[in-house]
């Protein structure tokens, strides 16, 4: 598949620029310890579902002390609609112990000392920095994948190397581009019957002879 030339790369970027100016998560949160459980827990797991779980589980766990101290199976009761629950409901509660224990109670939020988190690896930490801090830092979820390689933007066969190429290509606002794929990739270049009619990324695409029927 034919890359992005430097000029299409800019006219990509601002494309996204245009048509997500004001692009957040759409996670539901109050604070850092919220948001954070939120991006865990959304790991191969749609937001919807996770604004389903967490009022719930925030109420009854409002703090890292309370989270530290659960017990594992009543933390699984909570979650137990989201995907790999057993694996995250082990994570939550490690991650508040260390939060508790290394952190003084309180969620680091620096990027190298998130990821000492249980459960919590690059992606999961870039998001978390992007969305509280606005922080110039790309994460590439199965969405922002996607397009960036429809676009030509990365053949990359890592979600940690197609990171580092749209990182070097796009720059600057980062954050801001990362919400708008996973926007993109979620409501219009879906992985199955993506709406391509009268798309505004339809001049870049690399793969829309595949979806016409």
């Amino acid at each position: 598949m034919k890359k992005a030339t430097k000029k299409e790369i800019e006219e990509i970027k601002a494309l996204f620029l245009e048509h997500y100016p004001d692009s957040v998560t759409e996670l539901e949160y109050r604070n850092l310890y919220e948001l954070l459980i939120s991006v865990m827990l959304s790991a191969q797991c749609t937001d919807k579902r996770v604004n389903i779980i967490t009022p719930a589980l925030f109420e009854r766990y409002p703090d890292p002390v309370s989270l530290a101290n659960a017990d594992l199976d009543e933390v699984k009761s909570y979650i137990n609609t989201c995907s790999f629950f057993n694996n995250k409901a082990k994570n939550l509660i490690k991650m508040a112990q260390s939060v508790v224990e290394n952190y003084g109670n309180e969620i680091p939020l620096e990027r190298d000392e998130l990821v000492k988190l249980a459960g919590v690896g690059q992606k999961t930490a870039n998001v978390v920095m992007i969305e509280y801090t606005g922080a110039n830092l790309m994460a590439v979820d199965t969405h922002v994948f996607r397009v960036a390689h429809r676009l030509g933007l990365c053949d990359a066969k890592t979600a940690v190397k197609c990171e580092e190429e749209l990182s070097k290509k796009f720059k600057t606002d980062l954050h801001r581009l990362h919400q708008a794929m996973v926007l993109f990739g979620r409501y219009r270049c879906k992985a199955i019957k993506p709406e391509c009619d009268d798309c505004f990324m339809a001049a870049h695409c690399r793969t829309k002879e595949s979806f016409k029927v």
